[in-house]
């Protein structure tokens, strides 16, 4: 089935938090975002503690983000009582990045007119297959890498540039 083409306030909406645990819900993942506490702003060190062996690849993905002009935001949503990463180009939102304990998720939303560029996509065939598997959250579809390892951040940010250069 073709999804019908999107305005800008349905985007909003399918981009908002509420939206982005819906779609975790949905997907059966279990593991809810660790960074619970509002007072604690995720600072490095607070991110090491959490994420423990997957920090060097946080590291990885933060310099890269950084080199490719992209900016992280984390911002504290008290509906899902959680802190969240957008990974940003300018004011564009290109990702959402959650902490679990032990590893990080980063989520890009592609609508079905980009399913065969993404095919062309330079990422591990696996993420791309979970992709097409994935079921859409509104008229977006999600893509998703989980990070434990800094091997993986080439996909993530592969992903996200990917994003960005999407008209």
């Amino acid at each position: 089935a073709r999804l019908a083409p999107f305005d800008i306030p349905q985007l909003r909406e399918i981009m908002s938090y509420e939206n982005f645990i819906f779609h975790t819900e949905i997907h059966n993942i279990m593991e809810l975002p660790i960074l619970k506490d509002k007072n604690i702003f995720p600072t490095n060190e607070v991110l090491a503690d959490v994420l423990e062996a997957s920090f060097p690849a946080f590291e990885a993905f933060s310099a890269s983000a950084e080199a490719a002009g992209l900016t992280l935001e984390w911002n504290y949503y008290n509906d899902g009582k959680a802190w969240l990463c957008k990974v940003l180009s300018k004011k564009k939102n290109l990702a959402w990045l959650v902490v679990y304990q032990n590893y990080f998720r980063t989520t890009s939303y592609f609508t079905e007119k980009h399913l065969d560029r993404i095919a062309d996509m330079e990422i591990t065939e696996s993420i791309k297959e979970e992709f097409y598997r994935a079921k859409p959250s509104g008229k977006l579809i999600p893509m998703s890498v989980v990070i434990t390892e800094k091997e993986q951040v080439k996909d993530a940010l592969s992903m996200i540039l990917f994003k960005k250069g999407l008209k």
